[in-house]
């Protein structure tokens, strides 16, 4: 019962954090540069979440090397990406890549 009304509680808070701007938008004109500038909001939010996800080690530091199966896999993923703009193949061949590098790096 006490995962229900946390479960409740953080879909209202969610909710009551998010409606009020939806419904501002909806009434506000905004202008076209503003509508060109929001186009990259998704982009740079999912660079901020997996840069320093890739980049950072688990200890809380800089870990730029071939040794860090993470950044060795999000090159190549972002290399099938740009070459072949197909999603499934990018996470296919991404997490291939970051399983077979973590158990080349501990053989």
């Amino acid at each position: 019962m006490n995962e229900a009304i946390l479960i409740g509680g953080m879909a209202l808070v969610t909710f009551a954090v998010r409606y009020p701007v939806l419904a501002l938008l909806g009434k506000i004109h905004l202008s076209e540069p503003v509508f060109r500038a929001l186009k990259y909001v998704p982009p740079v939010v999912l660079t901020a979440i997996i840069v320093p996800a890739i980049l950072i080690a688990q200890d809380s530091r800089l870990d730029i090397g071939y040794t860090n199966a993470y950044l060795v896999a999000g090159l190549a993923a972002g290399f099938v990406a740009w070459r072949t703009k197909n999603l499934l193949m990018t996470i296919v061949l991404g997490m291939l890549l970051l399983w077979g590098w973590r158990w080349l790096l501990h053989l």
